[in-house]
């Protein structure tokens, strides 16, 4: 029933179908024999979306890293299919052998054996196999088999061998290397053994150095790739609660977002930042960290908008990253504009800027689109990371909160170790987040805290 040579009307057919008339629709069907038209249920060539298609060549491993809800699990259990299965129920298929593993045998069993979208729920009732518990098996009336395996017990994985397997998400094992090591020991039949992923992609070693290695493929989509069988107050839901965060990213878009080791910033940290509801602020800072040059190729230019609450002593203070307004490739008449268009749409109380690069020419350049802003220059005299220090420790006592949206910034806040910046390019976001809360936090608090000298 499934075909090896699917038609191109096929494999291209779901979305041209979703757009078609009811007439074309008509014509297609009626144009179809008696098996096609009877297959066409099953083919899932017709109706997958493009993330949930094996991708061409000679792959080991091919990774589906998508949000949740996107189709992975389904993508994985017709993968598992397609090896499986010859053209006739009876014919051998590519694979004979099949691992399938999880983090624990119970997921497995649930998700991608008997879930709506698992092995079971995909199969036509022809070539339907069968669950074996006592054996913790499927077996397929042409006599292949996929076993059962738990992510807590790699050591099971030694003995057995295969010629293909599935691993579902894997980025959230707790021995996630240790079970992927032995895995590769096992799959060693066939000409080719491959092996498909299926995961919401997290910051551990083991998805990362399955991604560098040149014999992986991967494919990706976000949730909202799924849409059609998505319910719409899901989407909306999650939607409203992670759209613009760092989690959202990574469960809802599927990417796969990295902490550095030694990082002053981690994603944790983000996100526990993350606010609500922006309070009445005391002041507001925009600064700006321009680029040495003015061309294509230039660094940006950043631009950040913060306010803070500084209302009592210093430990009582709080700060609010309000925007990210920061532009690429400008010149500095478009940098200057956007930085004073911010400071107007934040009703801002002063701009400050690093002068380093351009002297007397950033105010001058500042002033020709509004001569009476309060501006104030800074200079740097220490690197970046000690400039940085302070500013995360700020962050680490929870007193400085993110709105949602920054995603560029905080991708370089992630960046910033205790050796340094580890990113191409020049952090210029995070300079001008670093300049607005020393501004607003960093440089008052030690003016607070300074001795009084008395005089008689």
């Amino acid at each position: 029933m499934r075909s090896t040579s699917t038609p191109r009307e096929l494999r291209s057919g779901a979305a041209w179908l979703a757009s078609a008339t009811p007439e074309q629709v008509d014509e297609f069907l009626e144009g179809l024999d008696e098996n096609a038209f009877l297959s066409l249920p099953w083919m899932f060539e017709f109706w997958a979306l493009p993330h949930q298609l094996p991708p061409d060549g000679a792959w080991k491993t091919w990774v589906i890293m998508g949000g949740r809800g996107a189709g992975k699990t389904r993508a994985g259990a017709e993968w598992v299919r397609a090896q499986v299965e010859g053209p006739r129920p009876m014919d051998p298929g590519a694979a004979k052998r099949v691992a399938l593993v999880g983090e624990t045998i119970e997921q497995v069993r649930e998700v991608m054996i008997f879930g709506d979208s698992g092995i079971l729920a995909c199969s036509p009732p022809d070539r339907k196999p069968d669950w074996e518990a006592g054996r913790k098996r499927l077996v397929w009336p042409n006599g292949a088999v996929a076993q059962v395996f738990s992510a807590h017990e790699p050591e099971s994985l030694r003995g057995p061998q295969f010629d293909a397997a599935w691993v579902d998400e894997l980025a959230k094992w707790k021995r996630g290397q240790e079970s992927w090591d032995m895995l590769q020991f096992a799959l060693r039949l066939g000409s080719h053994p491959r092996q498909v992923v299926t995961t919401t992609p997290q910051n551990v070693e083991v998805l990362k150095a399955i991604l560098r290695n040149p014999s992986t493929v991967v494919t990706h989509a976000p949730t909202e790739a799924n849409r059609a069988y998505l319910a719409a107050s899901f989407l909306e839901e999650v939607r409203s609660r992670y759209g613009g965060t760092r989690l959202g990213r990574q469960e809802l878009e599927g990417e796969l977002l990295e902490d550095t080791e030694g990082a002053l910033w981690t994603t944790a940290m983000l996100e526990a930042a993350r606010l609500k509801e922006v309070p009445r602020l005391s002041r507001v800072v925009v600064a700006v960290d321009p680029p040495a040059t003015g061309h294509s190729r230039s660094d940006a230019c950043g631009i950040v908008v913060v306010g803070a609450v500084t209302e009592g002593p210093p430990q009582d203070w709080r700060a609010v990253v309000l925007e990210d307004a920061s532009v690429t490739a400008a010149s500095p008449q478009d940098w200057a504009r956007a930085a004073i268009e911010a400071f107007h749409r934040h009703g801002a109380d002063r701009m400050v800027a690093e002068v380093n690069q351009g002297g007397e020419m950033v105010e001058t350049v500042i002033r020709q689109f509004d001569a009476l802003v309060p501006f104030r220059a800074v200079r740097a005299v220490e690197g970046k990371r000690l400039r940085a220090e302070p500013v995360a420790a700020l962050y680490e006592q929870g007193r400085v909160a993110h709105v949602r949206g920054l995603n560029h910034l905080e991708d370089e806040m992630c960046r910033m170790t205790v050796r340094g910046y580890v990113g191409s390019g020049s952090p210029d976001r995070l300079d001008a987040l670093v300049w607005a809360l020393t501004e607003l936090m960093v440089e008052p608090a030690r003016v607070w805290r300074r001795p009084q000298v008395r005089t008689l």
